[in-house]
């Protein structure tokens, strides 16, 4: 049932989506950028300011989305040891490090001037701190060879713990950090004229990490075309 999956069926497939990003992402930026940085309205007390978040929440989105993907394709791994999530979850992990990480500085750059400090260990930037954690020592274990791949699985499917936490951290604890304002199914505290920006830079943002996906994934599938012509 996975014979679709297979190198050879899905490399061609991989040049159509580079090259459909490539030709859309650049007028899609520019559209982003103009919304966020131009058309969008200034918050009523952060100001200008409120402007970071149209990168902050997307990476952060961003980063607790390919963590969960990582966690659920290394169950699945685990327990049917296909080689294409292994694969899939090494392409992604540095695109999910990175964004975790961008959400953290311009998470900090946002609280500066309005919490008075770059950094507090409360319950939300702590488990996000985690999670960077946990990105590196999964990417770290996927990089030394005399760890089996099922290590890699069990750091990601043990790191998952980590996600619901980060997403009720809000609600189970008193924090600096503000209540999530869009809800899945429930009133949203955002309006119209921020909500637009926002869901254009995540849709920006979603496309920059396919694209790399696509250029890593078929790295991937040339080196491991060319150690099998090494070892003929």
């Amino acid at each position: 049932m996975f014979n679709f999956f297979s190198h050879s069926n899905i490399f061609s497939l991989l040049e159509l989506g580079i090259k459909f990003i490539n030709s859309i992402f650049f007028v899609l930026l520019a559209i982003g950028l103009t919304f966020a940085l131009i058309l969008s309205p200034p918050d009523y007390l952060q100001g200008d300011l409120v402007r970071i978040m149209y990168i902050h929440v997307p990476s952060a989105w961003i980063g607790l989305l390919t963590y969960s993907v990582i966690a659920f394709l290394s169950i699945l791994n685990f327990i049917f040891k296909i080689k294409i999530f292994h694969l899939i979850n090494k392409s992604i992990a540095p695109i999910g490090l990175l964004f975790t990480c961008l959400a953290i500085i311009t998470g900090s750059l946002w609280g500066q001037p309005t919490w008075g400090t770059w950094w507090v260990w409360d319950a939300r930037l702590t488990s996000m701190f985690i999670l960077m954690l946990f990105y590196i020592l999964y990417i770290v274990s996927l990089k030394l060879s005399s760890l089996s791949l099922n290590v890699s699985s069990i750091i990601a499917i043990v790191g998952a713990i980590n996600i619901p936490i980060i997403k009720y951290s809000v609600e189970w604890w008193n924090t600096l950090h503000q209540p999530a304002s869009i809800k899945l199914g429930g009133v949203n505290s955002i309006h119209s004229s921020m909500m637009i920006p926002l869901m254009l830079m995540l849709l920006v943002l979603l496309l920059y990490c396919a694209l790399i996906f696509l250029m890593k994934y078929k790295t991937e599938i040339i080196r491991i075309k060319k150690n099998k012509i090494n070892k003929l």
